[in-house]
Formats: C-alpha cells, sequence, structure tokens
C-alpha cells in the first residue's frame, strides 16, 4: 500500500511534491550559501587583516637589558619570519643651511635601521626622491629645512654637540603612527603622535653618532626590535587567529618580564576584525535569516495550498479502514521524499553558486558543518511542512467530520488580538530606542569592555516585517472577502460582464488569494530591501573610497615635487573628466601640527564628490559657497573645534611655512565652518581654506596634489598617469579601484558583493515562486470546478476571467504592499546602521533596473502560471472530471 500511495502521489499529484521539493530547496541552498558566506568573509578578514598590519610585533628593551637573551626569547616564543633591532634617539633640533639662510627645527626622532630591515620591512619606507644607501630624511623635515639629497643637515645632540650628515634620500613613513608608537603605555592613555622631524641612519653610522648619546643620556636613547611572525599557522577565523597571537604575545611577556615591553600590533587588529566578524553576523541576521524565514513560510504555503484535497485524501483513506498510525507513516513518506529531493537539490545549487560567487567558501570542515546544518533544516521543514498537518489532520478527522462540509471558519486569533498592530507598535519602540541612541555591535557590561552583538537592534525590523505581513493580510483579507467597490472595480475591467460572479468566486476564496498575496509580497519585500540596502551600501563604499583617495584618480606629491605641473597634460587625456589641483600643506594651531588643505571652492567638486556627511552646520553646497566668499576663512575638524574652543568667525592665526625663508609664520584666517572629513585627510585633525589665499600668504602658488575625474576605467586611467607623470621622482598615483580593496571602516570590511548576489538572486526565484507556484497550486486544486463550469457550456474565455483577475490580484497587491514594505524596512537598516557608515548615509538609493526585473519577473510568472491554466482546461472536460 505504501507504494501504491508515493506512486499515485508521483503520478497524479506531481505539481505538490515539486512545490514542496522546491521550496525546501530553496531554503536549503540559501542557509548553505549564508553559511559559506560566513566561513569565507571572516577568513578573508583575517587574510586582510595579516596583509595590512606592518609590523606585527614591536619589542622594545628596557635600559640596560640583554638584548641577545630578548631576542632568543622572540624567536622561541612564536615562529618568526623577521625580527630587526631598530634604534631610536631624541634630537634637540636639526639645522640646514641652504643659500644665504639658516633653517631651524623642533625636536626629533634619528633612527638606526640595519641593513636588512627595509627587505624585511617595505611597507615602512617609501622613497621619493635620491637613493636608500645613506642618510635618509622625512619628507616634512626636509621641507621645513628646504634640503633634498645631496644636502647636508647638522643633528643637535642634547648634552654632547652637534653631528652633521649628508642626506641620501627623501622618504615617506606611511606607518609612522606604529613606527614611533609609545610602548607600555597605559590602555586608557591617549596616543602619540609621531614626531614631526625624522632622520633615519644606516646602523653603524647611529651607533657612532648616539652611543656616546647613550651613556650620557640614557633616557634619550631605546631600542626595539621589530618582528613579522609566520602567518601560515594562523586559524582563518578572526577569533581563533586573534586567540592564538595574543596567547603567543602573553608567552613573550612572561619571558622578557623586567628586560621588555611588549606591543602586539597584529593581535590589536585582529582584535579589532573580530568585531569585523560579528558584523558579518550582523548582516546575516539583517539580510540572510528574512530570507531563510521567507523560504520555508514559502513551502509551508505551498503544501498548504492543496490542504482541501489532502483533506479529501485523508478522508477516503479512513473510509477505506486505515488509522491514524498508517496515514501518518504514509505522510511521513511523502515528508521524507519532498524532503530527500529538496535537500539534495538545494545543496548541489549551493556548491555550484558558491563555487562561482563566494571566496575562500571551500573550507572542508566549516563547509561540510554548514551544509549538515542546513540539510537538518530541510528535513526538518519537510515534516513540518507535510507530516505535521497530516498527522494533526488524521487525529482531529473523523468520517462524519470529513463528510461534512466546512464553512469560512473562526476569525484566526491574532486579528482577535490585533497581533499585527502590536507588532507593528512594538517595532517602531524599539526602532526609536534603538536609533536614537545609535546601533552599536561593541557593548561594554558594567565598564568592562567586551565585543558582543547587540541583538535587541534586530527587533525592529524583525517586528515590522512580521507586523506588516499581518496587517497586509488583514487588509487583503478584507477587502477581497466583502467583495467591496474597489474589488469589483478591478475586477470589472477583466471580467466585464461577469463580474459579479468573479468577485464573488475570489471573495468565498479570500483566504487562499489573500495567502498567494501575503507570500508574494513578502517575497517582492524581501528583494527590495536587500536591493536598496546593497545599493546605498555600494554608494557609501564609493563615497568611503573617494574620501580615502580624494577622487577617482589622484596623484600625490610633495612640496618639494608638486603634481600641479601636470595639471594641463593630465586634463588632456582621453577620458578625463575634471582635473582639480589640491595643496596639502602643513600648520600648526597653537603647538599642534594638522595638515592643510587649499583649494578652489567653486571648482573642487567638479573632480571629487563632497558629501553633505562630511560638514556640520551646513550642506556642502553651503559651505563650499560660504568659503568661496570668504577669501581668508577656513574650515576646522570637529576635534579641533572642541580642542580650542572655537567659536564660529573667531580669527585663528595658523603658522605655515613660506616660500622666501622656508620659516613659519602666523597667518590670519576667519573660522567659518567644521568639516567632519574631507577628500584625503585624516579623521581627527585638519583644516581646509582657500587656495588663492594660501598661496599670496606663504608665497607658494604649487599644487601638491591632483584630483582627477574620469569616464572611464580608473585602473587603466591610473597606469596612464603614471607613465604620464614618471619623470618626477616622488609622485605616487593611487585610484579609486585600488584603496577600495584595502580601506574599511567596521562594516564596509566585509564583503558584501557576495551575500548581495545570494540574496538578490534567491529573492528574484521566491518573488517568481510564490507568485507564480502558488496560484499554478491553486488552479491545480480548483480543476474540478473549471471543469464543471466547462461542462455546462462556460466559453474559454469566460473561464479566463476567473483565472486572470486572480492573477492581476496577486501581481498588484504583492507588488505594492511588497515594494512599500522592502522600502520601509531597507530605510531602518541604513538607520540603525548609520552609526558604522563612514561617512552616514543622506538617503536611500533605489536600484530602479533591479526593482523592474524584479517585477518584471514576478509579473512573467503569474502570466505562466495562468497561461497554462487555460491550457489545461482546453482538455476534454469528461476525461478531466473522471480523473478527479
Amino acid at each position: 500500500m505504501n507504494m501504491l500511495w508515493i506512486t499515485g502521489l508521483v503520478l497524479h499529484r506531481p505539481m505538490r511534491l515539486i512545490g514542496a521539493a522546491l521550496g525546501i530547496a530553496v531554503t536549503v541552498a540559501l542557509l548553505a550559501l549564508l553559511g559559506f558566506f560566513l566561513v569565507g568573509s571572516t577568513a578573508s578578514m583575517t587574510t586582510r587583516a595579516t596583509e595590512a598590519v606592518p609590523i606585527d610585533w614591536q619589542v622594545e628593551a628596557v635600559p640596560g637589558a640583554d638584548t641577545a637573551a630578548i631576542d632568543a626569547a622572540i624567536r622561541k616564543a612564536a615562529a618568526v619570519s623577521a625580527a630587526e633591532p631598530v634604534f631610536y634617539a631624541g634630537a634637540d633640533g636639526f639645522q640646514a643651511i641652504t643659500g644665504a639662510t639658516v633653517q631651524t627645527t623642533g625636536p626629533g626622532k634619528v633612527v638606526g635601521l640595519g641593513a636588512g630591515y627595509m627587505a624585511a620591512f617595505p611597507q615602512e619606507i617609501r622613497l621619493l626622491s635620491g637613493k636608500l644607501d645613506g642618510a635618509l630624511i622625512a619628507q616634512q623635515t626636509a621641507s621645513n629645512l628646504h634640503v633634498g639629497p645631496g644636502d647636508t643637515v647638522t643633528i643637535t645632540r642634547p648634552g654632547l654637540g652637534s653631528v652633521q650628515v649628508t642626506v641620501a634620500g627623501v622618504i615617506d613613513m606611511p606607518d609612522a603612527d606604529a613606527f614611533f608608537q609609545g610602548i607600555g603605555l597605559p590602555p586608557q592613555a591617549a596616543p602619540q603622535a609621531p614626531p614631526d622631524n625624522v632622520l633615519v641612519l644606516p646602523l653603524a653610522d647611529w651607533h657612532q653618532a648616539f652611543d656616546p648619546q647613550a651613556a650620557l643620556r640614557p633616557d634619550t636613547v631605546r631600542q626595539q626590535f621589530h618582528v613579522r611572525l609566520n602567518h601560515a599557522d594562523l586559524p582563518a577565523q578572526p577569533v581563533l587567529a586573534y586567540q592564538q597571537v595574543a596567547a603567543k604575545a602573553r608567552n613573550l611577556e612572561v619571558q622578557v618580564a623586567g628586560q621588555a615591553l611588549v606591543s602586539s600590533n597584529l593581535g590589536a587588529r585582529l582584535d579589532a576584525v573580530r568585531g569585523d566578524a560579528l558584523y558579518a553576523k550582523v548582516l546575516f541576521l539583517f539580510l540572510g535569516l528574512p530570507g531563510a524565514a521567507l523560504g520555508a513560510a514559502l513551502t509551508i504555503a505551498i503544501t498548504g495550498a492543496g490542504a482541501g484535497r489532502r483533506r479529501l485524501e485523508l478522508a477516503l483513506l479512513r473510509v477505506r479502514g486505515a488509522g491514524t498510525r498508517r496515514i501518518a507513516l504514509l505522510s511521513a513518506i511523502e515528508a521524507g521524499l519532498v524532503s530527500a529531493a529538496g535537500i539534495g537539490l538545494g545543496l548541489a545549487g549551493a556548491a555550484g553558486f558558491a563555487t562561482l560567487g563566494l571566496p575562500a567558501w571551500g573550507s572542508i570542515g566549516p563547509a561540510v558543518t554548514t551544509a549538515a546544518l542546513a540539510a537538518l533544516v530541510g528535513l526538518a521543514l519537510g515534516l513540518v511542512a507535510v507530516l505535521l498537518p497530516a498527522w494533526r489532520q488524521a487525529r482531529a478527522q473523523t468520517i462524519a467530520a470529513a463528510r461534512r462540509s466546512v464553512g469560512r471558519g473562526t476569525v484566526p486569533l491574532w486579528q482577535r488580538f490585533w497581533l499585527d498592530l502590536v507588532l507593528l507598535l512594538m517595532a517602531g519602540a524599539f526602532f526609536w530606542q534603538t536609533a536614537s541612541t545609535g546601533y552599536q555591535v561593541v557593548l561594554a557590561p558594567e565598564g568592562v569592555a567586551a565585543t558582543s552583538v547587540d541583538y535587541k537592534a534586530f527587533l525592529a525590523p524583525a517586528l515590522f516585517w512580521l507586523g506588516s505581513g499581518l496587517l497586509m493580510v488583514r487588509i487583503l483579507t478584507t477587502l477581497i472577502g466583502a467583495n467591496g467597490r474597489l474589488l469589483r472595480g478591478l475586477v470589472a475591467l477583466l471580467a466585464g460582464r461577469l463580474a459579479p460572479i468573479v468577485g464573488a468566486s475570489l471573495a468565498t476564496q479570500s483566504r487562499r488569494i489573500t495567502l498567494g498575496i501575503a507570500m508574494t509580497a513578502l517575497a517582492v519585500s524581501f528583494g527590495t530591501s536587500t536591493a536598496i540596502f546593497n545599493a546605498t551600501y555600494q554608494a557609501q563604499g564609493r563615497i568611503d573610497a573617494l574620501l580615502t583617495n580624494g577622487a577617482d584618480v589622484t596623484v600625490f606629491g610633495t612640496t618639494a615635487s608638486p603634481a600641479d605641473a601636470y595639471t594641463k597634460a593630465l586634463a588632456d587625456l582621453a577620458g578625463v573628466i575634471a582635473v582639480e589641483p589640491m595643496q596639502h600643506r602643513f600648520a600648526y594651531v597653537g603647538s599642534d601640527l594638522q595638515d592643510m588643505y587649499g583649494i578652489t571652492a567653486a571648482t573642487i567638486g567638479q573632480a571629487t564628490t563632497l558629501s553633505d556627511a562630511f560638514f556640520k552646520g551646513g550642506t556642502a553646497a553651503d559651505l563650499m559657497a560660504r568659503l568661496a566668499a570668504t577669501p581668508d576663512g577656513v574650515l576646522v575638524s570637529e576635534e579641533t573645534v572642541s580642542d580650542f574652543q572655537l567659536t564660529q568667525g573667531d580669527t585663528v592665526n595658523l603658522r605655515l611655512t613660506s616660500a622666501t625663508d622656508h620659516q613659519y609664520h602666523a597667518v590670519p584666517f576667519k573660522f567659518i565652518g567644521v568639516a567632519r572629513e574631507f577628500p584625503t585627510a585624516p579623521h581627527d585633525s585638519f583644516l581646509v581654506a582657500n587656495a588663492a589665499y594660501i598661496a599670496r600668504m606663504t608665497g607658494n602658488p604649487a599644487a601638491e596634489y591632483l584630483l582627477m575625474r574620469t569616464s572611464g576605467d580608473p585602473v587603466l586611467m591610473a597606469e596612464t598617469v603614471r607613465q604620464a607623470v614618471s619623470g618626477t621622482p616622488g609622485l605616487q598615483v593611487r585610484d579609486i579601484t585600488q584603496v577600495s580593496k584595502i580601506i574599511g571602516s567596521s562594516l564596509t570590511s566585509v564583503n558584501l558583493a557576495s551575500l548581495t548576489r545570494i540574496e538578490l538572486a534567491f529573492a528574484v526565484l521566491m518573488a517568481a515562486a510564490a507568485a507564480g507556484l502558488m496560484l499554478a497550486l491553486g488552479f491545480n486544486e480548483r480543476k474540478r470546478s473549471f471543469a464543471i463550469l466547462a461542462a455546462i457550456g462556460a466559453k474559454r474565455a469566460q473561464l479566463g476571467a476567473f483565472l486572470w483577475s486572480e492573477g492581476v490580484l496577486v501581481i498588484l497587491g504583492g507588488s505594492v504592499f511588497g515594494v512599500l514594505t522592502g522600502t520601509i524596512t531597507a530605510w531602518m537598516l541604513v538607520k540603525l546602521l548609520t552609526g558604522v557608515f563612514d561617512p552616514a548615509p543622506e538617503g536611500l538609493v533605489l536600484p530602479w533596473a533591479y526593482l523592474g526585473g524584479l517585477l518584471g519577473l514576478v509579473a512573467a510568472s503569474v502570466v505562466g502560471a495562468v497561461t497554462l491554466a487555460e491550457r489545461g482546461m482546453a482538455k476534454g472536460n469528461v476525461a478531466l472530471l473522471r480523473d478527479l
């Protein structure tokens, strides 16, 4: 009997089995792919984190310590790729004579490096001009002293006479903050700024010049070991990698206690990446789980579409003597059949998609575990969707009950208690609470810093999604069930004179039709919210990259080698839309040396994007107009305004280097506004002023940077620009694509592209399935009714009026409610995650092409379902009635 029953289902109820299996397959595939995404994204985060740290450990010896023992302890504590000694000496100042003038600087640092240092740590020093063999001077110090390769610099040593060195090259130190960091400072201490003036000497020259100073003033000299660890044995997951690195660092601290202090830069970076890994979970929860929940709901709805036919089948089994156990067994076999088919199809599809679109997903252990969990969910879903309803019906159903006609039934409990409105009110309350305080993924319970996800923040969008879905069902059930003027007017456009009959027919099936519309709307809502969030995210990622790089392509020069000499030549290149010179100088605000940018306020927007979020107290256009109208105006960063208690309209005296004597002189500026961010500027302290005023007051009109907007591929344009400026040493060219790969705020460091490809693809599949498949299943269950109508003389066009009316309701209801709720959900997601965007988004970005394609596919699936149903009605009515 078991085989006979299953054979009958396969031969005569294939749509029911296929629909349930496809629903399970979609759910399993989506869950597996989301798991693969988490595995791949966290592994790639670990790789990026380790590659981005130039110096893994900095171990500083205390005065008089045995440095050979410290070196041995380092190599014992961990697998070391390189460990180079670095010596630091404080200098009272530097001096140079150029022409008839003498330039001097304030205190600085002189660093001694061994011959192998630059090969072991290539990211620490970048040559701008000259050569690396000899004394090297930092570009800002070279600018202050107005020296270059071949010039002589005098070093003033504390308590000793001066020594002279000949400059071999001018360098940049991109990682100066870490290179000169204070080791062993209390955790709450503010980070120390790197020295303003730096010289780098070969180790032999440094010892000759500063060993006497070490003997006389040991407090002014220190030695460190810069260590690069072997990353090959690090775990792929950030949490495990951090734990391993932290354990090795603690082991080293125990070995060198009292002899040295340890700073684990790699451990600090991996600690931060642990938060990034949690943001991957945030994205999983915000964007992934609704899709999986929708897939499960769609599966249950698909199986529920045939509830009437199932009741008849169970009643027939009862009549023929089948007991509850036999009915449960047959239902379990059906559940197992669709679950196995769905799981196999889902895992195969997930593996294929992951191979094409996900990075680093194929790590055997995590991938197998993820697939197994997804399969278990698929099995449970099959049992819930198929076996549980059948078992409940079998227990409750008797032969007498099966013969009774069932009316419309009572109003569902959730409608009577207004659960939909309660959920929406709760969503509003949680959203207001979370949005007003700002979403935080890092919590500090009772003052103890602990990285964890604030899961309470997810309640708002989750409750809104559920509440809006239930409210949609309430509204649609009322509108369709009442057969009101709105429904009759819509039906009249398609059914003509049959409108009253078609409207009444739809009203009697209001719950089934509402379920189809609701499932379609939820699928459209899922696709809409994901697409809008993704488009907004990508737009913010580009703004973040533009903020860091300055423009599509930027040429970075120095005071000694400005880039503006190439302005016209680069503007004439094919594909260049605009080239904008920008000065990059340094100015003293009190005793604080800050980056200063000189711009042409009226035209800066032609080459780069200035977001309103960059400024405070007005839009970007307002602040640029204000700056253009105030020749001596200056925009000041928020930190500087707070540190120096500035009020708008104050006169701020900034000290800038004069091109006449190369000394710093006070120049008055008028404080006119606040800049939170600015292209190429650091995050903390910087100044923005008019380039013409800076040029007039300093006697130097040169612009160190060139910002370029292009119409083509920034990578290809950057290569062309590099060739064009290759004649000037010290110029560096970067493009926005290159920068996008290396920057990352807490959220944007996660590879969202893979996740959204998964989400958007499955949103399309589920929207099509919800609209077309559920409609087709509903038509399939009503074959008998249509066959009877055809048998008594109804024409095909008249029958089609029933089908097309229902199809149009699904298209319109699903699209309108879906786009509306999806847009609101996306707005909530963006608002809740505003605190982790850098800078914050100004508004939602609507991906019209995707939304149009999504709604078009929904319409196409409905049209396909109706067309197939019409063709099915063309078969012989007698044969159809006999089959039914």
